[in-house]
């Protein structure tokens, strides 16, 4: 499906609507950053009323709509994934219901193959009405801690089909002419392991759309209706000429990447490729994911309202200034392929993980592309999505409640063409995203945070250093009946440099580390059974590096080492830098130039060669203690089970592929 949203010769009635309106440049400028204060303040209403944990960090976003369902506005805090999908969920709505749709009307739906991200976020879409006419839609999309399915949480790893990962609302009227249909809203809550406060965020949500509903009659008040309509038509098609007109200046051509999905576990060993083209023509932005693979048997499938959200996404973080609405989606179209690949699951394969699967590998490869186009601003791949859930019974109290422990980290960004990656940040899935405070999360589930800490050695080592990644631990309390699951990916693929640059670390989940019952889980399972006493421990990647780590200067990993970012020893494996330590304690270490250049040169002769070594080879030296993991990755683009040692031979073939292509084609 490819998303077009003004044709070109609509623009003259446009405009001469515009003129009619007697919408002048001031009224204009005006009613534009009133639409942006108009769905903020949803987002301040959902804030302070909303009863899940996880909408108040933020995990929630908001926008005006025309009446035709095309994006006016977004919210400033607003999470990049939400933002391309929610026009396509208003569209659903007036498919499904037409004319059909009167004042009081709230809808709701979350359908993924309706447009959507995943089951988990519902959005409530309420029409705005003046002199009898719909003149915009107001919109709320929420992410719901528990929407049913398999597991505590929802995001089930091994589900195939959408059927075990929860309920699928499609359209359907929550509130008629303002009357509150009961019965249909507690049908939706009762699917949910937590359904008061689903039913709270529910009326939250709701309540907000009118929030946003009362300032856009307070502008029709003041400035008619005729004005404010146009108003928002011309919003849109003000970003879409400031789009084009800036491609004006770029070069005009096509390129071409690859990034990676870990696996598929319905085939085996082997990373799952996302191919990305990407063509500038002089009339607009032109993508083409064809030849991506086939949908994967499991949840990390995306849908074709995510792939484009990851489409627009990935590009306006490239246009920081311009504000996003349906003006920009006119001026970028995509081929995303026919249903069943990776990109374009249709129903009803499972789509739930899709933020951890295709969606940050098609905004980190949309990065790549426009790097080259616009070096200046270029990026080495960010940390990926992920969230880790345990889910069971709660022993605190008499009544046993359900409690889903529902966390994500922080990580690093890929180092830049200027300056080093942004660290302990959120993901580019949201960036809006906040990390959630650990003393509610103790307060609401019988989970203790042991260990909340900068990651050493996350950062990949680039001239332009990746930001640094975050390790959590925890350990499960006064609990029964309880099962964890992680959502991520990268464990494989790993975070990888550019321009010379040197990969992060893997992803993964450590159960019970340092003890006899010591268990690598990876980076993607569900339902693992945990008991009380229970600890686990999994970091967050840092960014790719970003130019070679060969010509970052002394003096600056010597900072990264007194900072804590740099081991000792990884400076000199990675860096070629020889750092004494004299105190710790008052942060004085030393730089030895003279071994450090030889160290240097050492390395530039045979760092070429390890990444020819046999993986075999490597893989047994792991296994031995002989060869630290960030040496595997690193120096020799093995790729292995981070527990066992196993070699993986066909994705070690790729990560070399892909290592050679970003790092070692750029070392001088």
């Amino acid at each position: 499906m490819t998303d077009t949203i003004l044709a070109p010769d609509t623009h003259s009635a446009h405009s001469a609507a515009r003129l009619a309106s007697g919408l002048d440049p001031v009224t204009f400028e005006v009613l534009k950053n009133a639409f942006a204060t108009s769905v903020d303040l949803m987002s301040e209403q959902i804030l302070r009323t909303c009863y899940s944990f996880v909408i108040y960090s933020r995990d929630f976003s908001s926008a005006l709509c025309d009446a035709n369902g095309n994006t006016v506005m977004q919210g400033s805090g607003d999470i990049a994934v939400h933002v391309g999908t929610l026009h396509f969920q208003c569209k659903a709505i007036l498919e499904e219901f037409g004319t059909d749709i009167h004042p009081g009307d709230v809808f709701a739906i979350n359908d993924p193959y309706r447009g959507g991200t995943h089951f988990n976020d519902v959005s409530f879409i309420r029409p705005v009405f003046s002199e009898g006419e719909v003149i915009a839609f107001a919109q709320n999309k929420g992410h719901w801690a528990d929407i049913g399915g398999n597991v505590p949480g929802s995001f089930d790893v091994n589900a195939k089909e959408h059927f075990g990962e929860g309920l699928r609302i499609t359209p359907v009227r929550i509130w008629s002419k303002g009357i509150f249909l009961h019965d249909v809203a507690q049908l939706l809550v009762s699917n949910t392991r937590a359904p008061q406060q689903a039913m709270g965020d529910l009326q939250a949500q709701s309540e907000a759309t009118a929030v946003c509903e009362r300032e856009v009659l307070r502008l029709v008040d003041k400035y008619s209706k005729d004005t404010v309509v146009a108003a928002m038509q011309e919003t849109q098609d003000y970003v879409e000429r400031i789009v084009r007109r800036r491609l004006e200046s770029l070069p005009q051509g096509q390129w071409e990447t690859v990034d990676y999905i870990d696996f598929d576990p319905g085939k085996g060993e082997g990373l799952v490729p996302i191919h990305i083209k990407l063509t500038l023509d002089g009339k607009g932005i032109h993508y083409d994911l064809t030849g991506s693979a086939p949908a994967v048997e499991t949840f990390l499938n995306s849908g074709y309202g995510t792939t484009h959200s990851a489409i627009y996404a990935g590009t306006k973080t490239f246009f920081p200034d311009v504000p996003l609405n349906s003006g920009f989606y006119a001026a970028v179209d995509a081929e995303i392929g026919p249903e069943g690949t990776v990109v374009n699951a249709g129903w009803p394969y499972a789509v739930t993980g899709f933020c951890s699967g295709p969606y940050e590998k098609l905004m980190n490869g949309i990065f790549e592309l426009w790097s080259r186009i616009m070096p200046e601003r270029a990026m080495a791949c960010a940390f990926n999505l992920e969230y880790l859930l345990v889910g069971g019974r709660d022993n605190r109290t008499s009544d046993n409640p359900y409690f889903m422990w529902y966390d994500w980290m922080a990580g690093g960004w890929g180092g830049r063409a200027s300056k080093d990656g942004a660290s302990a940040t959120a993901p580019v899935f949201g960036p809006g995203l906040a990390v959630q405070p650990v003393e509610g999360q103790e307060r609401l589930s019988p989970v203790l945070t042991t260990t909340h800490q900068i990651a050493v050695d996350s950062g990949g080592p680039g001239r332009f250093r990746g930001g640094l990644g975050i390790e959590k631990g925890g350990i499960l309390t006064d609990a029964t009946s309880t099962v964890m699951s992680y959502c991520c990916d990268r464990a494989r693929s790993i975070t990888w440099g550019i321009e010379g640059g040197l990969p992060s670390i893997p992803h993964g989940v450590w159960l019970n580390k340092g003890t006899a019952d010591e268990r690598f889980l990876g980076s993607n399972f569900s339902s693992v059974p945990i008991q009380s006493g229970d600890s686990f421990t999994r970091p967050s990647a840092g960014g790719g590096g970003y130019g070679d780590p060969m010509e970052r200067p002394y003096a600056e990993v010597l900072e990264d080492v007194i900072d804590g970012y740099v081991s000792i020893e990884r400076a000199a494996a990675d860096y070629g830098v020889v750092v004494h330590e004299i105190d710790a304690e008052l942060d004085q270490f030393e730089i030895d130039e003279t071994a450090s250049d030889m160290l240097r040169t050492d390395i530039r002769t045979h760092r070429l060669g390890w990444l020819t070594e046999d993986a075999a080879v490597i893989a047994e030296k792991y296994q031995s203690g002989e060869l630290h993991m960030l040496d595997v990755i690193r120096r020799y683009g093995v790729i292995l089970d981070w527990g066992t040692g196993e070699l993986y031979p066909t994705t070690t073939e790729q990560y070399r592929e892909l290592m050679g292509r970003r790092s070692s084609a750029h070392w001088h």
